[in-house]
């Protein structure tokens, strides 16, 4: 469903389950203004159409004991597609890659990992990120305090053209 067929009505489902994701059918139409009916088909054609993609709890990463959040830039060997799909391959295997970019700048790829201490990221480099083929560098910067995580994503431009 590309942002051009998505409506004022789409907008507010998909903002309302950003803020709460748990919302029963009944409640979801009662906060956008549809019966539940309409409503429960709407959702269904937006997640059929990938723009809601799934579910989720966000857990407190230090209450689940991931109290160490990296940012890791890694440069890969010679720019060569073969080096670039086997890293992305590798890195999708990782738990503890919570994210992967491929970026502009210094490094190829920007990761996001958590992992419970210093040491936990040390096993982590040394054992696992080291050891994938055509790694030529890694950046690793630490995280000191979160000040925001995992924001919903700002959809003012589809209520924009809209006239909602």
């Amino acid at each position: 469903m590309p942002k051009s067929k998505l409506d004022a009505i789409d907008w507010r489902i998909l903002s309302a389950l950003q803020q709460d994701g748990r919302l029963s059918n009944v409640e979801l139409a009662e906060r956008v203004g549809l019966s539940p009916s309409p409503c429960l088909r709407r959702v269904r054609m937006l997640e059929d159409a990938g723009v809601i993609q799934g579910y989720h709890a966000t857990l407190d990463r230090a209450g689940v004991g991931l109290g160490l959040t990296v940012f890791v830039g890694v440069k890969v060997e010679r720019h060569q597609d073969a080096m670039a799909t086997a890293f992305r391959t590798a890195v999708q295997t990782l738990p503890e890659v919570v994210t992967c970019h491929l970026v502009s700048g210094e490094t190829d790829f920007l990761l996001q990992v958590v992992v419970p201490d210093l040491a936990g990221y040390e096993r982590f480099l040394v054992d696992t990120l080291l050891k994938i083929p055509g790694i030529s560098d890694i950046r690793s910067n630490f995280a000191i305090q979160t000040v925001k995580a995992q924001g919903a994503l700002p959809l003012g431009h589809l209520r924009a053209g809209d006239g909602a």
